[in-house]
């Protein structure tokens, strides 16, 4: 389990996966980019939301994130949605790929953040959640936060 202390370069982050996904397992991952995309994404213009990864060929790619054009880039930007190469051990590759196979799981990421210079996303390995299982979530988010107001309100 790899554990991110980078809160403040923080450039993008998937709040939606956590209520989708039950996440099993998080691996940090560098993300093989070209010409004008990490400027892009150092400006925060990177979006995750609906992005997932696949294991092909022994490689993970990272496909249907949107990294917008680099405004003065002109000539050397991208397609914004291409697939990117995630940058693993080979045991993590094996392990994802083998945990992948199951039915139900997927392989996506939770964070997008900026470590010693370079970008690294977070990826989580998750198991889709029901709707009955969205239901227990919120309604253990609204018991929390009434037990959270009658602390504050008897601390008075």
């Amino acid at each position: 389990m790899v554990k991110n202390n980078n809160k403040d370069n923080v450039v993008a982050q998937n709040k939606k996966a956590h209520f989708d996904y039950e996440i099993i397992e998080t691996f940090e991952a560098g993300i093989v980019l070209t010409g004008t995309e990490i400027k892009s994404i150092r400006r925060a213009r990177i979006n995750i939301r609906d992005g997932f990864a696949r294991v092909r060929n022994g490689e993970v790619w990272l496909s249907n994130v949107h990294i917008s054009p680099f405004d003065e880039g002109n000539i050397w930007n991208v397609d914004p949605t291409r697939s990117r190469k995630l940058l693993l051990h080979k045991k993590q590759i094996n392990k994802i790929a083998a945990e992948i196979s199951q039915s139900g799981m997927s392989f996506v990421p939770l964070r997008v953040y900026i470590k010693d210079g370079f970008a690294k996303v977070l990826m989580g390995l998750a198991k889709g959640k029901k709707n009955y299982d969205k239901r227990e979530t919120i309604k253990r988010k609204e018991q929390n936060r009434d037990i959270a107001k009658q602390l504050k309100a008897f601390n008075r």
